[in-house]
């Protein structure tokens, strides 16, 4: 019980200070400023943008989504197995098997996915500066129209801090979990196991988060702050599974867990599909390297969940 509880401290530490520097390399060096940078080096910094969004959009289809839809499933065939002690005859089993069929875990994930499209709608709707500034942009047949209350390069709306803001919660509900994860974990070799495979995807995620909120110019001071912030939350899922003697789901905790999941990979698919992909995929560089960027990124993670 000691070396167990020794490698799980070591687990806690390995989480915080992986996410801590992963997080701080885009902010504390000048060169991943893509403002600042011109011909090769901002090519080269939009394709690990790319990159970086290959590895949010797997992390979310792969990661997140389907440990959400996993879990949810989980639930469900644990309330139908107590309904089947509880009640007897063809007619109940029949109802709790129409309850299954029924695809909550995607209903679940959709909420997530409508619910910061309604906050990001409301916003836009009672604080239009806040959700991007005064530009009206139309597209059609490849024409662009531009019209500007100011000089200078258009605004993005990814500088608008909700969206921000979206990711960075998502990403700690997520990463609470998988501390929890850990923590509870009853051997000394699943805890490494686990561990380890939360580490390898773990890095690229914060390094990805570390350089979106560079680029979308978020200051120095605040963006430590939330790379601190999102570095605590692993290991504060970890301590919380440590505190729990059984890792069961009495009262409905298991239930309201895969809930938050659920929510939490809704939303990070909503930042991912309407902020990050087509901000990185509206660049000038050829569309087949972005797209073997994107590729490459996604296949990381896909690779990853193998173990993860």
């Amino acid at each position: 019980m000691e070396s167990l509880l020794g490698v799980k401290i070591g687990c806690l530490f390995a989480l915080l200070v992986l996410t801590l520097v992963c997080g701080l390399i885009p902010i504390c060096f000048k060169w991943f400023q893509i403002d600042a940078a011109t011909g090769r080096h901002r090519r080269v910094l939009s394709l690990l943008g790319c990159t970086s969004a290959g590895v949010f959009l797997g992390a979310g289809l792969m990661h997140m989504t389907a440990e959400a839809l996993e879990g949810i499933d989980s639930e469900i065939q644990k309330f139908k197995m107590q309904n089947r002690t509880e009640r007897e005859g063809n007619a109940s089993d029949d109802a709790d098997s129409a309850q299954v069929e029924y695809p909550y875990g995607e209903l679940i994930v959709s909420l997530g996915f409508f619910f910061i499209f309604f906050l990001e709608s409301l916003a836009s709707q009672c604080c239009p500066q806040a959700a991007g500034g005064s530009m009206v942009q139309e597209e059609w047949g490849g024409t662009h129209v531009l019209e500007l209350h100011r000089h200078g390069p258009p605004p993005s709306p990814s500088k608008g801090p909700l969206r921000a803001l979206v990711l960075l919660l998502s990403l700690s509900f997520h990463s609470v979990f998988e501390g929890l994860a850990v923590g509870l974990q009853p051997t000394v070799a699943t805890t490494v196991q686990l561990c380890l495979a939360v580490l390898a995807h773990k890095g690229l995620i914060v390094f990805g988060v570390g350089l979106r909120l560079v680029q979308i110019g978020t200051g120095s001071r605040w963006a430590t702050l939330s790379i601190l912030s999102l570095a605590l939350m692993s290991p504060m899922g970890l301590v919380l599974g440590l505190a729990v003697t059984q890792g069961d789901s009495k009262g409905g905790q298991g239930l309201a867990q895969v809930v938050l999941e659920g929510v939490a990979a809704g939303t990070f698919l909503y930042v991912t599909f309407l902020e990050i992909l087509p901000r990185e995929l509206a660049g000038p560089e050829a569309p087949l390297a972005k797209w073997g960027c994107v590729a490459a990124g996604f296949a990381f993670m896909a690779f990853i969940a193998l173990w993860a």
